[in-house]
């Protein structure tokens, strides 16, 4: 009997083809939306494959509910949607999609650095409204990027990579990440190390890029936001609950800082109440990885990493190795 795999959504090119080519019975919840619990319990009762993403939550009464199931591959870097613990108190591999999406990632937060700092949302339903009356020395004056200071909250492979398309505006690049980069990392990157405190008071723009977990959860809450100049500019690309956002919303509605780009969101795909009325935030629905390469790529890394594991091998992105390990 073939191995099945249980997919919880419609996938961009090249969709299930790697695991039909594998020999594998592949069964794709249909709609673009996430299944309901019922509907992942009882997809996993048969698997032993899960290709989910961040909006399906694996816990432990997922996991005990496919007593077959070997792999959770995560279409995505993050994986806090999954109870780690758990699989790997059952044996069960949990993987993800790292690097694949990196660059498309960090074209994106400079697209909402950019827009945010250059009050492009603004304009753009100024035009789109025919409010435009035409051009004025006052009008939408926002904040000037280059030579400016950035502050990158979480300089892994995005942040990074973040931190190298600064070059070319001449900025100045602060970073806070829980181990400190070596001496040569920095010097390469042309990043200077600093606790979050100056780094919030110190910087023009404000770039997250950490990973979600219990320390990190609202990050930047009330006081952090008050410690950010007025005239600063929040950018968050990487997941929505570090930031508390009824206090952005507070924060942005009060002048505390003077606007936000966000793609991502505390309780997706809901807001905090007012955020969408606050013109000075730039709104995007979750589209850090929304390339054609990056899509690509990270359906092709989760389906390797399946068959890798369903055929015995070793896949090439585990986040609890352990588990391989003792097998």
């Amino acid at each position: 009997m073939a191995d099945a795999v249980y997919v919880t959504r419609p996938l961009p090119d090249p969709g299930t083809e790697p695991l039909v080519a594998a020999g594998l019975v592949v069964d794709q919840h249909r709609a673009d939306a996430p299944p309901s619990r019922p509907e992942l319990l009882a997809g996993v009762a048969d698997a032993s494959a899960l290709l989910c993403l961040l909006t399906d939550r694996v816990d432990a009464e997922v996991l005990d509910a496919a007593p077959r199931l070997q792999i959770v591959a995560n279409l995505a870097v993050g994986f806090d949607n999954v109870d780690v613990a758990a699989a790997t108190e059952r044996g069960v591999v949990v993987t993800n999609t790292p690097d694949v999406l990196t660059e498309a990632t960090a074209d994106l937060t400079w697209a909402l650095l950019l827009a945010a700092a250059r009050r492009v949302g603004e304009g753009e339903r100024l035009v789109r409204a025919g409010h435009w009356d035409g051009w004025s020395p006052t009008q939408l004056v926002g904040l000037p990027v280059a030579g400016r200071t950035l502050g990158i909250v979480g300089l892994g492979k995005i942040g990074s990579a973040v931190a190298r398309r600064a070059r070319g505006f001449a900025m100045t690049v602060l970073y806070r990440n829980r181990r400190p980069l070596g001496p040569a990392v920095e010097e390469e990157l042309g990043v200077r190390g600093v606790g979050l405190d100056e780094l919030l008071e110190r910087s023009d723009i404000v770039s997250l890029h950490a990973p979600l977990n219990d320390e990190s959860r609202h990050l930047i809450d009330a006081a952090a936001l008050a410690r950010m100049r007025s005239s600063a500019i929040l950018v968050n690309t990487a997941r929505g609950p570090l930031v508390d956002e009824a206090a952005l919303v507070d924060a942005l509605r009060g002048g505390t800082i003077a606007g936000a780009g966000l793609d991502v969101f505390e309780r997706e795909p809901a807001l905090a109440a007012g955020l969408a009325a606050c013109e000075n935030a730039v709104l995007v629905p979750h589209l850090g990885s929304a390339t054609t390469a990056a899509r690509g790529a990270m359906v092709r890394l989760a389906c390797a990493n399946i068959v890798d594991v369903l055929a015995g091998r070793r896949p090439p992105t585990p986040v609890n190795p352990e588990v391989l390990d003792r097998s």
